[in-house]
């Protein structure tokens, strides 16, 4: 989860920095992950790095490679598909569970992570990469906005791994989809607030798809 709860510890810091640099595709999809070289750029000790690694892989963002060593996880068209169904289905369940007990505090929650998604969105509107990362940050918050108040921790925690897999084809495979994208996440605000769970959970079908078919018909994968 890109916003992990807070653990100083050496392991714990290291994860979250390699981690990270996978989700958003600074270590790209079949990278081989050589412990020396890791070993180097993250200041850690091997014996750090394989704790690091094989909590990763459990994860499904590295896989072993018995005694050759570790690989960060390839992309697939199916794969994609799959983590899409996956976060359609988490998604929806809890944003309808979000609604039934959001408060005025999580209304005020949603508009500001929707103000932050917007101005971000304007800069990608004008062609302005600079900042994609703080792009895709910003729609992370925005959706765990959405199922805040779903009343579920583990709820919680599992859609945002589930996200962040998909968040990692966003930023290798997937790009902008310009003002589709922008109007879908007004959608979901304006039935967010309405407390509209029936619109909000067709908007973010087409959401999810559009961003499916927006990566398959570019080739990517």
């Amino acid at each position: 989860m890109l916003n992990a709860v807070p653990d100083n510890s050496v392991a714990e810091v290291s994860y979250r920095q390699i981690r990270e640099d996978i989700v958003f595709g600074r270590l790209p999809p079949s990278h081989k992950l050589r412990l020396e070289n890791l070993k180097s750029s993250y200041a850690i000790s091997v014996s750090t790095l394989r704790e690091v690694l094989n909590r990763l892989v459990s994860e499904g963002l590295v896989v072993a490679e018995g005694q050759r060593g570790f690989e960060v996880a390839p992309m697939s068209a199916a794969d994609l598909k799959e983590i899409a169904g996956l976060r359609l289905l988490l998604e929806s369940h809890a944003l309808e569970q979000s609604f039934e007990r959001a408060d005025v505090e999580w209304e005020a929650q949603l508009v500001s992570a929707h103000y932050k998604l917007a101005r971000m969105e304007e800069h990608m509107a004008r062609g302005d990469n600079s900042k994609v990362e703080d792009w895709k940050r910003y729609d992370w918050e925005f959706h765990q906005a959405l199922i805040s108040a779903c009343g579920s921790r583990l709820l919680m925690e599992t859609h945002a791994t589930v996200f962040d897999k998909y968040l990692r084809y966003q930023m290798v495979a997937l790009s902008y989809r310009g003002e589709v994208a922008e109007r879908e996440h007004r959608q979901l605000l304006d039935a967010a607030l309405r407390r509209d769970s029936g619109t909000a959970k067709d908007v973010l079908q087409l959401h999810i798809q559009g961003g499916v078919d927006h990566a398959l018909a570019k080739g990517q994968l």
